[in-house]
């Protein structure tokens, strides 16, 4: 048994991530860097090369120092009458909560961030807090909450704005009158919350919101003063509306406006009967906003009043990916994955003008510092702004005149103390966001119930049915000896979280070193996801904790009664079933990169998320591939997010894998597998290997007949799914300890 210093601990995290990714060379596989390097022998297989698709988009990795000091990023900004102290402002995104209506978690939620040191926050749509459609008083309560709200968030130094987004629908068939009274309403919402305190509004007119098809001669075919004849007509909706409000709340009321900076064809089969299914009309799929055409408008937005902008990309048939655009890297060999089949090559698409070799971080900086330099007015810009991930690249953005503002959403949610953290240097403490868009699905009343956070096991949880009831930890009544069994994402999260409570707690890994299969499932993913950075900041929180670690160390039963603990989490993972095929080659899923003998035709078996990143990596590498499930369609791929699963099986079908469904495996012959499909049909795939990733069995064993009385077991082990809900679990049982 081995106890580790601060110093050894890091060293032996930092071995373990060098000798997985030593590993990853053996059986010919490297990373696409090594594997451009290193030409094929003529004379046999190799594996190094990939599919052309991986080749389209090169990555770098050189993008993600810190050596600057964040000095720009940390200077005075002022927007409207309005000075802050930094450049990073909360955007109005990702606050699930407010579905739930005006509750003691929606107040929290936006006061955390002015805890953490945001002093500017857009507030999401929240239609309880609007004063009512009909023009009736606004009830008592509702301009309470609000007051209070603004109150709450001022004791930390931080002021609010609330995002108005009137959705698209019918424009293009709209009286004049009706364009007034929708203007109207919105001048009605900024009155009403400046009435409250708020000190800012922002238009959305963008995405499919009114604003943006107006503006978009995509969407736009009127023929008269509101229409497209002229930049002046597309912005008219938009800066009638700006001189009104500022007429009604005063020149002080910032004004700050959302639009598609840049916008791109990403759905060929896209067209304006989006919200118009009765209109059978096909309009030309050139006439995207392109950059020119955006500023033009922006100056338009800058004479009529407006105090800033806030610019995002524009694809015009992807929601999620109009704000969170940094989605087109979500695939590891297949960056710029369009969602529908297609690819984009950002040397050409999106006028050329992305940074697209920066796996989507800082994605629209190039857009941004063109309307930079053609208007007087800040400029803010959305898609992954974290400076905590990219600290030097970031600051040379801001000191290179690019832009004046970062809109932050995600990296905020994940940590809500991230703007503190990083004024005071504590970069390893801040939690990384993943960038998995779990916490974002449909809009509607499931929101609240299926959105959450990979990382933060509190966003969108906390106060409601089965969450934690407060953000704050209780402090443990009677301090516990604590046993954690397991070094993966779920025990370090229970070990955490419990010994911030006050016990003493020991966590137990097995390997060498902890996080092993974070650093696996980031060779296997690719470095979009955050994963070494998640496993970093883990590892680090233990050292903060105060907790103790032992590594190299197989806890057994006898262990346990030898060590006498209070309690025991058991975070061991999951079984793998083992997979019988006669005359098949199969190859367990960690074994799969390394393996030098695949050959070319490979069935992934199973339907999980680990399947799917699986098969992709196959697929990239030249392999031919197919999934074979005992599961049901609906199974496929679902422990990712639905943004994620998209991406992954539109790509994936395009590129010629097949998915079997509730399919088995009947034996493997003459170079054949011959699988029973769902119909009871017998069909014969090409199969060199298969690879085992079956979805794992529970595997609690440990726990059974040990004289401990307190136990828990978390993650893979007790309910296998995913990262997110393993970090829940150990949150949890470190709380319920």
């Amino acid at each position: 048994m081995k106890e580790i210093s601060r110093r050894t601990f890091i060293k032996g995290a930092a071995a373990s991530a060098l000798s997985v990714a030593a590993l990853g060379k053996l059986g010919g596989f490297t990373t696409r860097a090594a594997a451009e390097e290193a030409p094929a022998a003529a004379d046999q297989y190799a594996p190094n090369e990939l599919i052309p698709n991986a080749y389209l988009n090169p990555q770098r990795t050189d993008f993600r120092t810190n050596t600057k000091e964040l000095k720009t990023l940390f200077s005075p900004l002022k927007i409207g009458p309005l000075e802050l102290s930094h450049r990073m402002v909360k955007s109005a995104a990702g606050s699930a909560c407010y579905l739930a209506g005006l509750t003691d978690e929606l107040l929290q939620y936006y006061v955390n961030f002015a805890k953490g040191g945001v002093e500017l926050i857009y507030v999401e749509g929240i239609g309880e807090l609007e004063p009512p459609a009909d023009g009736s008083e606004m009830p008592a309560e509702t301009m309470a909450f609000g007051k209070k709200l603004v109150e709450e968030c001022a004791k930390y130094g931080a002021s609010l704005g609330y995002q108005w987004a009137q959705f698209g629908m019918n424009e293009n068939d709209m009286t004049i009158d009706d364009i007034h009274a929708i203007q109207d309403r919105g001048v009605a919402i900024a009155r009403s919350f400046k009435e409250m305190g708020f000190k800012a509004i922002e238009m959305n007119a963008a995405g499919f919101n009114m604003g943006e098809h107006f503006l978009s001669r995509f969407y736009n075919t009127r023929t008269d003063e509101y229409g497209i004849g002229s930049f002046e007509n597309r912005a008219r909706f938009v800066t009638e509306w700006i001189e009104k409000v500022k007429a009604e709340c005063g020149e002080d009321f910032i004004v700050q406006i959302l639009i598609d900076c840049l916008e791109e064809n990403d759905n060929i089969a896209n067209n304006p009967t989006l919200f118009t299914p009765d209109k059978a009309v096909t309009t030309p799929h050139s006439k995207v906003t392109t950059v020119e055409e955006g500023i033009e408008m922006a100056k338009l937005f800058e004479a009529a009043g407006a105090d800033c902008m806030h610019l995002r990309l524009g694809p015009l048939g992807h929601h999620v990916a109009q704000f969170g655009s940094d989605l087109y890297f979500i695939l590891n060999g297949l960056e710029g994955a369009t969602g529908f089949g297609t690819q984009y090559d950002f040397k050409r698409h999106w006028q050329g003008l992305l940074i697209g070799d920066t796996n989507g971080v800082g994605l629209a900086l190039n857009v941004a510092a063109k309307y930079k330099e053609a208007l007087s007015i800040p400029c803010g810009v959305v898609t992954y702004m974290d400076p905590a991930r990219a600290p030097d690249f970031f600051e040379q953005a801001l000191e290179d005149g690019k832009v004046d503002f970062f809109m932050m959403n995600r990296p905020l949610t994940v940590d809500m103390e991230y703007v503190n953290k990083l004024r005071e240097g504590r970069i390893d403490e801040i939690a990384p966001c993943t960038r998995c868009l779990h916490c974002h699905i449909a809009g509607n009343a499931d929101n609240a119930r299926e959105g959450y956070c990979r990382v933060n096991a509190l966003t969108q949880r906390v106060m409601r049915e089965g969450g934690p009831a407060t953000y704050e930890l209780p402090p443990a009544e009677t301090k516990k000896k604590v046993m954690v069994v397991g070094g993966g994402p779920g025990g370090m999260e229970a070990a955490r979280i419990a010994a911030q409570r006050g016990h003493d707690v020991t966590l137990y890994e097995k390997r060498g070193a902890l996080g092993f299969m974070l650093d696996f499932a980031g060779m296997v993913k690719g470095p979009h996801e955050n994963l070494g950075d998640l496993k970093n900041y883990l590892i680090r929180q233990l050292e903060l904790s105060g907790v103790t670690v032992v590594t190299g160390t197989e806890v057994t039963k006898e262990l346990i009664e030898q060590e006498k603990p209070d309690a025991v989490i058991l975070a061991c993972g999951g079984l793998r079933p083992e997979l019988e095929i006669a005359g098949a080659k199969v190859v367990g899923i960690e074994e799969f990169m390394f393996s030098k003998d695949l050959g070319d035709d490979v069935i992934v078996y199973g339907s999980n998320a680990q399947a799917f990143d699986t098969a992709l990596w196959l697929t990239v590498h030249k392999k031919r591939v197919n999934i074979v499930t005992p599961s049901t369609a609906d199974e496929l791929d679902m422990q990712q997010s639905q943004h994620a699963k998209r991406m992954m099986t539109s790509a994936l079908y395009a590129l010629g894998v097949n998915a079997w469904p509730q399919a088995s495996i009947k034996e493997v012959k003459d170079g054949k597998a011959i699988i029973v499909t769902e119909t009871g049909t017998e069909t014969a795939l090409p199969c060199t290997s298969i690879v085992n990733a079956a979805d794992m069995l529970v595997n609690t064993e440990l726990l059974d007949g040990i004289s401990v009385a307190e136990t828990y077991a978390i993650g893979d082990c007790a309910n296998p799914y995913n990262i997110a809900l393993a970090i829940r679990g150990g949150n949890d049982a470190g709380r319920a300890v």
